[in-house]
């Protein structure tokens, strides 16, 4: 899977993404570093005005150890809407920083990492129409966790709850905040590389090293709860719990990322998994024929040494 984001006409994409594997060759996922990110957002649509009012990123290692986490409230520069969702009011943006001021800072989390994300697609618009103006480089390796998911793993849901808790075991806490959200997906990523049958390989375009401006102090204003004290910062150096191992939940077939989008309702996984039926067929048919030809090639050699040797 190599799509590419580009919602803007004539905008530059921010996101080229890969996938995980069990049946292709590919980068040992676990030896890659990861970038994962989480935004809280005033609306669904950039097209429609919608802006980044929050935003996260954990950089991690494929075998789970985090290296930096970065969190901050951000000013979107109009109306905070959405509140339903993440209950981030007016007030609680004022001295945030813009989104021009955090370029240098999530550049340097990003470089030489895969950039992670449950339902990437999100992330990736918002990416383009705020940051990649604002001089974060273009085209950077993604991977979808909410894809991943679906095409190794049979679960009745697929949301970054639901599936945590039926994998793990545990609901995510400081859900439809920011770094509560990146947690939870990085821990999903960690525990999905580590349980996976077979040694995941990542495919698609490599780590960049991401060069932008310089990152300069940046004062950032995490969460805070309605009594003052931080209710959700950037000072956790180790996962919040083990990884977990999971109950038997893999697929035989891997099924392929890009049949695994949208609603993924009854129909879509079965049109997957019908996709995937082909697929074998037609790598057991040519297996088959090649065994076949070196058959048939190792008997000519055969008859050639034996006429040879009379």
């Amino acid at each position: 899977m190599d799509d590419v984001l580009d919602s803007r006409p004539g905008g530059r994409s921010a996101l080229r993404m890969g996938t995980l594997t069990r049946g292709r060759p590919g980068t040992a996922a676990r030896g890659l570093d990861y970038a994962v990110i989480d935004v809280e957002t005033t609306g669904l649509h950039p097209a429609e005005g919608a802006r980044i009012c929050e935003i996260a990123v954990i950089r991690m290692r494929g075998d789970g150890s985090v290296l930096r986490e970065f969190t901050t409230l951000v000013d979107p520069g109009g109306p905070v809407t959405g509140q339903i969702h993440h209950s981030i009011g007016q007030s609680d943006v004022v001295g945030a920083p813009k989104v021009g001021d955090l370029v240098g800072v999530v550049a340097e989390l990003v470089s030489d990492a895969v950039l992670v994300g449950h339902k990437l697609d999100f992330e990736g618009r918002f990416l383009e129409a705020e940051f990649v103006p604002a001089g974060l480089p273009a085209a950077l390796p993604g991977l979808c966790t909410l894809r991943a998911l679906r095409s190794q793993v049979g679960l009745d849901r697929y949301s970054l709850p639901r599936a945590s808790h039926a994998l793990n075991g545990h609901w995510p806490t400081g859900q439809h905040t920011a770094l509560g959200d990146a947690r939870a997906c990085a821990q999903l990523l960690a525990e999905l590389l580590r349980n996976a049958p077979g040694e995941l390989r990542y495919t698609g375009p490599a780590p960049l090293a991401v060069h932008a401006a310089p990152a300069e102090t940046v004062r950032l204003k995490p969460r805070v709860s309605p009594g003052g004290t931080l209710r959700l910062s950037a000072a956790r150096p180790a996962p919040a719990r083990p990884l977990a191992t999971w109950p038997p939940c893999w697929r035989p077939l891997e099924l392929d990322p890009e049949l695994c989008g949208g609603s993924f309702g009854v129909e879509q996984r079965r049109a997957a998994a019908d996709a995937a039926q082909r697929s074998r067929r037609r790598r057991e048919a040519v297996a088959a024929a090649a065994a076949a030809t070196g058959a048939l090639a190792a008997a000519a050699v055969a008859r050639g040494l034996l006429r040879g040797g009379r």
